[in-house]
């Protein structure tokens, strides 16, 4: 039985361990990029939980561990078992149910940022049938109500660059957006599966061909970031990147007025390194898709204009 003493050292300890544990979850807001979304902030919110029950646990666990070296230390020459847990019902039900509570609770927060991220476009959308089924295939209806936004921006990706598209049907190898505004990303690919990564946006969504996937976001922190391909897409996978830019809506407009007056041609990075000679030794020949211009989105506008 346990002492008096006993008692009242172990719920201090698990007093201090709480507000330790607690103190080191805050501090993993402190680990990841700026949060520049809504979003970001629910991923943290987290990110923050699942820090201070690691904590917890770990902690707890060296805590026992010390007091049985401490307090239970088996005299010399004793190599007899200690009592065994098996048929204690409340201890059963304690480390059965609260690791069960727990995963719901994390499950229920995580599908709750995944509908705030409103992603559309990655349902089934053909039922396949096994040969022993008589039913034919038949297209999936799709039922999706789409979250309000204040605009739609099309994302086109393809080997080797990114090209947006904006309401007014100005295109740019830059992605701007208002700050405090929900935008729709409306994200394509043209050739292989490509990934919409920006860490600050806590957001990382594969792009697969043949299928418009939206997103939306909503910026709260003004600054540039980058977008990167969270995909490897082959030989030019690391020029994959470009600007990202939250700003005002003053801004955004001017900006867009500005682009849609500028004839000024897009450089592209991965035309610029194909150029240069190589640096290698020898030529290894394998297959790679060479890096042209324009951009798909331009390609698209022209075609949108004929």
């Amino acid at each position: 039985m346990f002492s008096v003493f006993e008692y009242l050292l172990i719920a201090v300890y698990v007093a201090v361990l709480l507000v330790v544990s607690r103190w080191i979850g805050q501090q993993a807001f402190s680990w990841m990029p700026p949060q520049a979304t809504t979003e970001a902030q629910r991923v943290d919110d987290l990110f923050s939980f699942l820090v201070s029950i690691g904590a917890f646990i770990f902690l707890g666990l060296i805590g026992v561990m010390v007091y049985a070296i401490a307090f239970h230390r088996a005299p010399p020459e004793d190599y007899t078992e200690g009592h065994p847990s098996r048929g204690d019902a409340r201890l059963e039900i304690l480390w059965t149910a609260t690791p069960t509570l727990l995963v719901v609770w994390i499950a229920f927060q995580s599908f709750n940022i995944y509908q705030q991220l409103d992603i559309l476009g990655l349902k089934q959308i053909v039922h396949l049938h096994t040969p022993l089924e008589s039913a034919p295939a038949y297209a999936e209806t799709l039922s999706d109500r789409p979250k309000p936004a204040s605009e739609t921006i099309d994302v086109f990706v393809k080997q080797w660059d990114w090209s947006f598209r904006y309401p007014n049907n100005v295109t740019s190898n830059q992605l701007h957006l208002p700050i405090n505004r929900s935008t729709r990303l409306n994200l394509q690919a043209q050739d292989v599966i490509h990934g919409f990564y920006v860490p600050e946006f806590r957001l990382k969504q594969d792009i697969i061909p043949g299928r418009n996937i939206d997103i939306v976001l909503t910026p709260t922190r003004a600054g540039k970031y980058r977008l990167k391909d969270s995909q490897f897409s082959g030989t030019y996978f690391a020029l994959m990147e470009t600007d990202v830019y939250v700003e005002s809506l003053d801004q955004y407009n001017q900006w867009l007025t500005q682009t849609a007056n500028s004839e000024r041609t897009p450089v592209n990075q991965a035309v610029a390194e194909n150029i240069q000679p190589p640096k290698t030794l020898f030529n290894s020949g394998w297959y790679t898709v060479i890096p042209a211009q324009p951009g798909i989105a331009n390609k698209r506008k022209q075609n949108n204009d004929t």
